[in-house]
């Protein structure tokens, strides 16, 4: 009877499942296991009581908060996270630099001799930093999206756990700017990356011609 509850692939392994489940199950066994039902219904009703009061707090800021829904990666208990630790009032950040800074989850700066090595994040908010985290991580599997286009771009040389702090640093300057500008999320794509290097690497070459005295007019190839 159980063996016969399996779902999806595991209902073509019934006979090894039926061999697994057989066994001795005594009132001993019974009593714990009713210990740790018990105990997931309390945890449960922690949680609702918990999400209530939550929501009761942030009532308040509810429409701000629910605009952050719109970053990919960013669910409601994400968002009400990031607002429950910075508010919605930019106005004690003066720059998306300085709340990156106070979160902890800019890169690190280490250099020595001149040359700037590979540095650690500095300690910061470890809640919303691990909030960021998990964001990012979810951002990262939506496909045809900015954020998963630079994790990708990044994990390439810098590694996986980099690039999720990279896509996680990102989505913080996003939530600052949608915070402090009262702007929706606006989605630019996968291939926004690529255009933004392309035009800057024509705004380089074009500086660099002018200034060894060359005047450059640019035409688009036929």
């Amino acid at each position: 009877m159980l063996a016969d509850l399996a779902r999806g692939r595991l209902r073509a392994k019934l006979s090894a499942l039926q061999q697994a489940l057989t066994g001795r199950f005594r009132r001993h066994h019974a009593f714990l296991v009713s210990e740790l039902l018990a105990h997931l219904d309390y945890l449960e009703e922690a949680i609702e009581r918990l999400s209530q009061r939550v929501e009761e707090q942030l009532r308040p800021f509810a429409e701000r908060a629910r605009q952050l829904d719109e970053i990919p990666g960013v669910n409601q208990r994400t968002s009400e996270g990031i607002v429950t630790e910075i508010g919605v009032d930019m106005a004690a950040f003066p720059s998306d630099r300085h709340l990156s800074s106070w979160t902890g989850i800019c890169p690190g700066h280490h250099e020595s001799a001149g040359k700037r090595q590979s540095g650690k994040p500095r300690k910061g908010n470890r809640w919303l930093r691990t909030t960021l985290t998990e964001a990012a991580l979810a951002a990262i599997r939506v496909k045809d999206r900015r954020l998963a286009a630079r994790y990708r771009r990044i994990m390439r040389h810098r590694g996986h756990k980099k690039a999720v702090v990279a896509v996680a640093h990102t989505i913080l300057v996003v939530v600052y700017h949608m915070l402090k500008d009262r702007v929706p999320y606006h989605e630019v794509g996968a291939a926004y990356l690529d255009q933004r290097d392309r035009e800057q690497a024509i705004r380089r070459h074009v500086k660099q011609l002018e200034r060894l005295g060359h005047r450059v007019i640019l035409q688009p190839a036929a």
